[in-house]
């Protein structure tokens, strides 16, 4: 049921694109039908170089991402990109579309299971999906490797001339090397994958028709080869002293798990490098919007993957597309993963079919047309101000009941504002093993997700939190990050950057608090959040019944 709330959101997003449209027009329209290579990267988070701040200290002073920052140099760089939830495939159903996770269905889970929802309506297999519009409208469209749900157009008879090449996941192959010269070609082997691909589109996209393709790397997800950051990449893990966030110990341990994570986002950047290759050969590549991102942050460590905090939500984004956006700026509008879909349908579709369409009005997504469009950097729209982010449930199994754990969060450039429904339950999942004698070993911990505590992916910091959670220097950050929540968060980003100290309780921020709970409220009631009534707790979303088998994540 759509209520009165829900409706003047949607003539409020209808007015604002209509806005765009009377403003924008004449110059987006006139051009060609752009080309949109889409590299959505699993598992990474708002890290590369381009977003290194010489006056705040981070991890991004220890990357080097040359073809990331071209595209951003070239193009666009948004400073606050958000995922509207921190897991893999509930972030993706939300941008195919365009739609909040808590409305998609079986897609709202990460293992959404379809025999779940016999004999009950599954909105996510009618939700229409905004690459399948473009697919209507006239596009060749394609996905390789891990993306979202759309229908490929057949493959072109010229693709299908061109050889398949295996993709291999780039530390992991390539540590295996036992020497330089195996090295580089293992290096080249894995670089194969991306240009294969490139080309495959190039060469079946039908004459006179543009192409939608969606590049999905999972290199950034977990496992990592330990020490490939520094082998294979140079980024010593003792350069991140003092850039780990301050919720983890900035020990050893943490500091060559990120070295890792790292490297693999380097490798990425590789990939994205010879795709830019071979679109600037074919002579596409400035017919080309080009968009980056990722689904989610940092897998394997407290507060990163499957939260609500920075490390796991904050997403990078950056789009290239020289006729149409003037390059070096950087926006701070927020904006989140979900508003992908309805940006690109209403720079992309047709005359024809934008007059018809009724989809993007009826998307919880907005446009950020107008961002890119705009000359300016800094601010383009003040009442882009927050986002609105969630989660429910990753691995089905990390709680008794195979319960999930249910968090909505508002994120404004000065709070973030989280509420945990279910504060009696384990938020990585129940602690499982850690009380008796038989506890899982180091060894365990960095390798089997299901060792314990099973919503964190196997890591190194994972095992060194685990290990050392009685340590009275470990104690109050494993509580902080790893123990049972209240139901109330906030935190002032201002004095607080990392999410330290929890301010919920504090009478000086009460009137802070109780508007941006009233703020995220309004839009779980708006958009018919069905958390609000427990449902996510019952079938089809949760089969409850002990000893589910579940996939590690």
């Amino acid at each position: 049921m759509v209520t009165q709330t829900h409706q003047k959101l949607i003539w409020r997003w209808i007015l604002s694109a209509t806005l765009v449209y009377f403003t924008f027009v004449p110059d987006v329209f006139s051009a060609e039908r752009p080309n949109i290579l889409f590299f959505f990267a699993d598992d990474w988070g708002r890290e590369a170089s381009i977003y290194a701040d010489p006056e705040v200290p981070s991890l991004n002073d220890a990357i080097q991402t040359p073809n990331i920052d071209r595209v951003a140099r070239e193009g666009v760089l948004f400073r606050n990109a958000f995922v509207p939830v921190a897991s893999c495939g509930p972030c993706r159903a939300s941008l195919a579309t365009g739609r909040y996770f808590w409305n998609c269905g079986s897609g709202a889970f990460l293992n959404g299971k379809a025999s779940n929802w016999e004999g009950y309506d599954n909105p996510f297999q009618s939700l229409p999906k905004f690459v399948d519009r473009l697919r209507d409208d006239g596009y060749y469209v394609r996905k390789s490797l891990k993306t979202f749900a759309f229908t490929p157009s057949p493959q072109g008879r010229g693709a299908r001339k061109l050889p398949k090449e295996d993709y291999q996941r780039y530390g992991l192959f390539v540590s295996e090397a036992t020497n330089e010269a195996e090295r580089l070609k293992r290096h080249e082997q894995v670089l194969d994958h991306p240009r294969s691909e490139m080309q495959r589109v190039l060469a079946g996209c039908p004459k006179g028709k543009p192409f939608f393709f969606v590049y999905g790397s999972i290199n950034v997800h977990r496992p990592y080869t330990p020490d490939s950051g520094n082998r294979l990449w140079n980024i010593d893990p003792d350069r991140l002293k003092g850039l780990i966030p301050h919720f983890l110990p900035d020990v050893e341990d943490v500091r060559r798990d990120f070295s890792d994570y790292l490297g693999e986002i380097q490798a990425l950047d590789a990939m994205l490098g010879v795709m830019l290759e071979e679109l600037e050969a074919s002579g596409e590549l400035d017919n080309t919007i080009i968009i980056l991102s990722g689904d989610h942050g940092i897998p394997g460590v407290p507060r990163g993957k499957t939260n609500c905090y920075d490390l796991g939500i904050r997403a990078p984004l950056v789009v290239r597309y020289p006729k149409l956006i003037a390059k070096g700026r950087q926006v701070d509008d927020f904006v989140s993963v979900m508003d992908i879909g309805p940006t690109l349908l209403e720079l992309a579709l047709s005359e024809n079919a934008r007059e018809q369409d009724a989809f993007i009005p009826e998307m919880d997504g907005r446009s950020f047309l107008s961002q890119l469009v705009s000359p300016a950097s800094g601010w383009i729209d003040p009442q882009r101000d927050h986002v609105i982010v969630g989660r429910e449930l990753h691995v089905h199994s990390a709680r008794e009941g195979n319960l999930p754990y249910p968090m909505r969060a508002i994120r404004t450039p000065d709070f973030l504002y989280i509420r945990n429904f279910k504060p009696d339950r384990w938020p990585m999942g129940d602690p499982r093993y850690l009380s008796g004698e038989n506890e899982p070993t180091y060894e365990q911990l960095h390798k089997n997700t299901l060792a314990t505590m099973s919503d964190l992916d196997a890591s190194l910091t994972k095992a060194w939190l685990v290990t050392h959670r009685d340590n009275p220097d470990v104690q109050a950050l494993f509580d902080l990050t790893m123990s049972l929540r209240p139901g109330e968060e906030l935190y002032d980003l201002r004095r607080d950057p990392h999410q330290l100290k929890n301010l919920a309780d504090n009478e000086s921020y009460a009137a802070t608090k109780n508007d941006l709970s009233k703020q995220l409220m309004t839009v779980l009631r708006a958009t018919d959040d069905p958390r609000l009534k427990d449902a996510f707790d019952r079938l089809p979303y949760v089969e409850s019944k002990e000893g589910v088998e579940t996939e590690q994540p």
